[in-house]
């Protein structure tokens, strides 16, 4: 404000916003509005009518002009969101569309804040960004489109409209309040909470004098927890535009929530806090907290995902319970459930993979894995879409690549079914599936990254490919049943109990590329590798079957090394392995060109 007598205090500012917002006749009413006792709001009238801003019609002119710079300018909806937790619905529809107690929550929003005075409002869009677009004809609010709401946290969602704050509401598209919390005018920039008794996962603030935030932190026990809107006020939003600008192009910055950088520069971002009574906002993290709000809501939601589930088990959807998502896995999304007391898993197949997998061949490697003994937990997969639900397994502990005993068991699996002499109408060969990728990432692909091959030691990895494989095929070994994706993430221990999941890769092919992708997914040394390949055998491996399975590791190293480029350019990265894969092709490729007499 540019004239400090116009600067109101707190009880001051709640009476005159109370007068030109409300109809109070009382000074009993007014105090409730205000949410002052009546003394309170008797001590504020005197000052204001001393200073001009009321007399005894109500707010005068200059109260009038003393409340403008208070006015909210416009508010921010986050709705760019993946909403991870939320599985499985988020993975079929943007978590703010859901249909709480017969509205869509960021319709629900939406009201609230128009009927608050509050006409200027951007819905900040990214995952599933067309099912938002119907607001802005809708509802007359504006969208701005989040490119990077899959590489970064909300805090990229900030940036994109940091030139929109000021006096301005930061609100999720998915929090339900009960009541309309909004306010055309707002005093001071603050963040809602609730009080959580207990332990607690959420942030908890630590607060100063005059309900100043000095502390915010994830988790504690019985304390005040961010939840529910923010108010950023003209000086906040100066400066914590100044912040977010300096360090937004950190690495580390990427994964951070906003607040999270508001907490980092606490002293010098000013927030009070706005304590809410409980039953007044809510945020579902799970399936489950929303039911037990709206118990009706699992009966109306459209989800194909409970539908399968429902026709699959023959089960009701209120005998589902305990959604989980299971972050394991790299090619799909999954997540654990309850039908009439007995665990579950249902599987849901990734974007990127979509047009890369058989999944009818998927089908029927699945039902002989379970026809073998290889994989019991095995319910149902559908082969047109590659939908799946598998009894979970409890297991009793992970897959260890240095432990003899699980190493031996999964290669007993693995070689049970190269041996079992049964087939399927499909053949993985993975230098053919290689290719299927390559093309994927060349100029004018699906993928539409044609530089992601230009590396400086493209030509060098893939001409010594070609060779290795040409040179691999003379070595005459048949093709059997394979899994093709053979590492510990499938391979789950309960006891002496071992299971080989996920069957979507499997096909008629060499066996040394499940031999292959095990060792290149592990981090074995060269040593460690040739004794897999003892275990595998039973004994030495003869030259011609050392050389074949050495040709391998870096065949499926270099074909899961280019997967990987592919997810990545899907913006699906995996992390890690990428840099796993791309170190394994060169070393094992150096040393099967030289068991082959291969020259570089």
């Amino acid at each position: 404000m540019n004239d400090v007598s116009l600067q109101l205090s707190d009880p001051e500012f709640r009476v005159l916003r109370a007068l030109v917002t409300g109809d109070a006749r009382t000074q009993r009413d007014l105090g409730r509005a205000a949410g002052l006792s009546v003394g309170a709001v008797n001590s504020a009238l005197r000052h204001l009518k001393e200073r001009g801003l009321a007399d005894a019609d109500g707010v005068t002119e200059a109260g009038r002009q003393a409340l403008e710079p208070y006015k909210v300018d416009n508010a921010i909806i986050m709705a760019a969101g993946m909403s991870t937790r939320f599985a499985p619905l988020s993975w079929e529809k943007p978590k703010g569309l859901l249909e709480v107690k017969g509205e869509r929550l960021v319709e629900r929003l939406i009201r609230q804040l128009q009927a608050a005075g509050i006409p200027d409002i951007t819905v900040v869009v990214g995952y599933m960004m067309e099912q938002f677009l119907y607001l802005e004809d809708d509802f007359g609010v504006k969208i701005a489109v989040n490119r990077e709401y899959d590489q970064r946290n909300n805090n990229s969602t900030l940036k994109l409209v940091a030139g929109q704050l000021g006096n301005t509401y930061i609100c999720s598209s998915d929090n339900y309040y009960a009541e309309n919390v909004f306010q055309p005018y707002v005093h001071h920039g603050y963040y809602a909470a609730v009080y959580a008794e207990g332990p607690t996962d959420e942030w908890v603030l630590t607060t100063g004098p005059q309900d100043r935030i000095v502390k915010a932190k994830p988790g504690g026990r019985d304390g005040w927890i961010m939840l529910g809107e923010a108010y950023f006020d003209r000086a906040f939003s100066r400066r914590f535009a100044e912040v977010l600008d300096e360090v937004y192009d950190r690495p580390e910055t990427k994964p951070k929530l906003w607040e999270e950088i508001y907490a980092d520069h606490i002293k010098g971002l000013d927030l009070r806090i706005r304590r809410y009574p409980p039953d007044v906002v809510y945020e579902f993290d799970t399936l489950d907290e929303l039911r037990a709000f709206d118990p009706d809501f699992i009966d109306n939601i459209d989800s194909s995902i409970l539908d399968h589930i429902c026709v699959t088990l023959d089960v009701s959807r209120s005998d589902l319970t305990d959604f989980e998502p299971i972050r394991e896995g790299l090619s799909n999304l999954s997540f654990r459930f309850a039908a009439d007391g007995e665990a579950f898993v249902y599987r849901h197949p990734g974007q990127a993979t979509q047009g890369i997998l058989n999944r009818r061949a998927e089908a029927e490697a699945e039902a002989i894995a379970h026809e073998l003994g290889l994989d019991r937990s095995f319910i149902y997969l559908d082969p047109e879409t590659g939908w799946k639900i598998s009894r979970f397994i409890p297991v009793s502990e992970h897959f260890d690549y240095h432990n003899e005993r699980h190493v031996a068991g999964a290669l007993d699996l693995i070689r049970q079914l190269h041996t079992s002499g049964r087939t399927i109408g499909n053949d993985f060969d993975i230098f053919a599936e290689l290719g299927k990728i390559k093309a994927r990432l060349l100029p004018g692909g699906t993928a539409g990254a044609g530089r992601r091959l230009g590396f400086p030691d493209f030509g060098v990895l893939d001409r010594r490919a070609t060779a290795l494989y040409e040179a691999a095929q003379t070595d005459g070994f048949a093709p059997v049943l394979c899994h093709d994706d053979f590492y510990d993430a499938n391979l789950l221990v309960r006891g002496e109990d071992m299971y080989l999941i996920d069957w979507e890769y499997s096909g008629m092919s060499d066996f040394a590329s499940d031999l292959g992708t095990f060792i290149c997914c592990s981090d074995y040394t060269w040593d460690e590798a040739l004794h897999v390949f003892d275990l595998y055998f039973g004994r030495s491996p003869t030259s011609a079957e050392l050389r074949h399975c050495v040709a391998y590791v870096s065949l499926a190293s270099y074909y899961w090394f280019v997967w990987a480029l592919h997810k990545d350019a899907c913006g699906e990265p995996v992390g890690d392995y990428t840099y796993l894969w791309y170190r394994f092709a060169k070393e094992y490729g150096e040393r099967a060109a030289t068991l082959y007499g291969i020259g570089n």
